[in-house]
């Protein structure tokens, strides 16, 4: 299990700008995860769901979709970093997503998240984090996000 970096309050949490803060546990892709997600979005393709007909495909086998490692990105941020004096942390938005390559099924992944921007407005800490998902036992990143959050605070 990977330390989670507690920041007692935002401005503590500011003054981390430009710093790495982490790594999220790892996550299992298991074929019954990519299958329920498959299901609930409409997204049922063989490259996916199909572990026979994939393993004749370009990856030897079923692949996560991106948009199921993207969405994985709040529950490894939980797993990196807490904020004090906060009540909650919305996601209000992406300023960018690449996915580097597939992520296939019975691997692992985990994200690194570096703080880009904190600011503090009227209705909480705004913070853009720099998050990039690796897969275990491979080289380089599977995804890279820019996400952008919102830390309300205790009123």
């Amino acid at each position: 299990m990977c330390a989670v970096t507690a920041f007692p309050n935002v401005e503590e949490f500011a003054a981390a700008t430009g710093r790495h803060l982490g790594l999220s546990d790892w996550i299992p892709i298991t074929q019954d995860l990519v299958d329920r997600y498959a299901s609930l979005v409409g997204d049922e393709q063989w490259i996916h769901t199909d572990p026979e007909r994939a393993a004749e495909g370009p990856y030897g086998g079923t692949v996560a979709h991106g948009y199921l490692t993207l969405s994985l990105l709040s529950a490894m941020t939980d797993g990196i970093l807490t904020i004090g004096g906060t009540r909650h942390i919305l996601n209000v938005g992406l300023d960018s997503v690449r996915f580097q390559r597939p992520v296939r099924v019975g691997r692992r992944v985990r994200a690194g998240a570096t703080l880009l921007t904190a600011r503090q407005l009227p209705s909480g800490c705004l913070f853009g984090l720099r998050m990039e998902v690796e897969v275990e036992g491979e080289p380089g990143v599977a995804c890279v996000a820019e996400t952008r959050s919102l830390a309300v605070p205790w009123q």
